[in-house]
Order: C-alpha cells, then sequence, then structure tokens
C-alpha cells in the first residue's frame, strides 16, 4: 500500500512540476512576443528620427568620476557604455548622432586649473557642441546616487517649464517603465546649467541608482545597459514620430482652411 501511496504520489509531482514549467513557459512567451510586438512597433516609426540632429552626452568623464558604487564601479563608466548603446540605435535608425565623449575623457583643456574651473568649462563646451551644430534633442546619460539604500529606479530630468522637453521625458520614462521595469518615477522638473542653456529640448536621464546594491549589479550587465539603451531609444523616436504626425495634422488643417476660405479678387486685380 505505501509503495502504491508513493508511486501515486511521484505521478502527481510529475504533473504538478509539468504544468509549473508550462505556466511558466507560457508567460515567457507571451512577455517576448510582447516585447518583440513593442520592439517592431517602435523600429516602424523609426523614419521618425532619420536626419534628426540628437546629442547623446555620457555624463561626467576624466577627472569628473561622477558618483561611485559600494563595488568601486565609477559612474563615468557605465554613463559611457549606456550612451554607446543608444548612439548605435539612433545611428541605425538614421539619426545624426553627436556624442559630447567617446572615450574615458572631460572636456575641458589640460592646463585649466582646478576642479570647478574644469567642470564648468567641461559643461559649456558639450552645450556649444549642441547649440552650434543645432541638434533636434539633447540627451543626457547618468547615474543616480541617494543616501538611503533603498532608492532605486529611473528617472527623467528637464528645466523647469520646458514644455518639449517635458513631452520628450515622459515618453523616455514611460519606456523605461514598460522594458525595465524599475520604476513608478515621474518626470522632475530642475535647474541644471545643460538643461538651462541648451536651445534645444534636453533631457537628463537618470538610469538607476548606484548606491542601490540589486541596480549596482543590474547597471554593471550589458544586457540591462543594452536594454536601458532601447528603452531611451524607443521613447525618443516617440517623441519625434508625434512631433512628425502634429505637423502634419497642423499643414492638412492649414490646407483645408485655404481651400475653404474665399479668394480676395483685389489681390488679383491689375
Amino acid at each position: 500500500m505505501f509503495s502504491t501511496v508513493l508511486k501515486t504520489f511521484k505521478i502527481k509531482k510529475f504533473w504538478l512540476v509539468l504544468l509549473v514549467f508550462l505556466v511558466g513557459a507560457t508567460i515567457f512567451t507571451v512577455r517576448y512576443l510582447k516585447s518583440r510586438v513593442d520592439w517592431q512597433a517602435a523600429e516602424n516609426l523609426s523614419a521618425a528620427v532619420a536626419g534628426k540632429v540628437i546629442v547623446v552626452d555620457p555624463g561626467h568623464g576624466g577627472v569628473d568620476p561622477g558618483v561611485t558604487g559600494k563595488s568601486g564601479v565609477l559612474e563615468k563608466n557605465i554613463n559611457l557604455a549606456v550612451a554607446e548603446r543608444l548612439a548605435a540605435y539612433l545611428g541605425q535608425a538614421g539619426a545624426m548622432v553627436l556624442m559630447t565623449r567617446e572615450v574615458d575623457v572631460d572636456l575641458s583643456d589640460p592646463g585649466t586649473m582646478g576642479l570647478l574651473a574644469k567642470k564648468r568649462q567641461d559643461l559649456e563646451r558639450r552645450v556649444a557642441l549642441a547649440n552650434e551644430n543645432q541638434a533636434d534633442l539633447y540627451l543626457s546619460v547618468h547615474v543616480n546616487s541617494y543616501p538611503f539604500p533603498d532608492r532605486c529606479g529611473a528617472c527623467t530630468f528637464v528645466q523647469s517649464g520646458a514644455t518639449g522637453a517635458l513631452e520628450a521625458a515622459r515618453l523616455i520614462q514611460a519606456e523605461l517603465a514598460r522594458v525595465v521595469k524599475n520604476t513608478d518615477l515621474a518626470t522632475g522638473e530642475v535647474d541644471y546649467y545643460i538643461t538651462r542653456s541648451t536651445l534645444m529640448p534636453a533631457v537628463i536621464v537618470d538610469i538607476g541608482f548606484l548606491s542601490n546594491e540589486r541596480e549596482e549589479k543590474l547597471l554593471q550587465e550589458p544586457a540591462y545597459q543594452d536594454a536601458v539603451a532601447r528603452a531611451v531609444y524607443t521613447g525618443t523616436v516617440r517623441y519625434f514620430a508625434g512631433l512628425a504626425a502634429a505637423g502634419l495634422a497642423q499643414d492638412k488643417e492649414a490646407v483645408i482652411k485655404t481651400f475653404k476660405e474665399p479668394a480676395d479678387l483685389k489681390t488679383f486685380q491689375p
């Protein structure tokens, strides 16, 4: 009798394990397919960034490391890794991408003395690069830190009152929440030199917290860095697609208005 019960238990356990496996496989497949559909939808809109001048700014660099994680990882290196991936996605879609730096340097002159003076010159030159090239959008990639280690999640920031930048930031924020699923934060308003001085919409993207142990590990993983870059890219595509759609709508209204309004006959008199 005991052997019969044991055999029945093994059979039931087998079916339970199989059921769990099938449920897990189904969930994974659904998520994967949804991710592919979402990505394809973004790719279908990617023509909206073709020809756009987009500055991708990996924050800090050189003598300025940014924040440091407990493991010793430096913000400047993570910023660059994500920014390179973001620039690649934008470039493949036809955007004219300007990187403020492509290696571990700052933009100040070697002879500039004092960290404060070097930082000021560095920021001025990042802004000048964007303004002189009449960029359409400025994306600055950063990593955050906070005294309380439970604080986590990506967040976007714009200059207070900058409506164009706010729309871009909200779309990027929404994609970060959807893709990396690490945030329920809302876009914040700031008053920084870069957001204040650029002549185009500027968005600062804080991709996570190095002060959070889990995110510190994730931010060093290439796959996670790529997911973050794809989220920022997709939000950017949706922003420019929205601008294009709004422009077409305005043009259509103008054409309709022109045909509906009676012509001023005096205009045609000799």
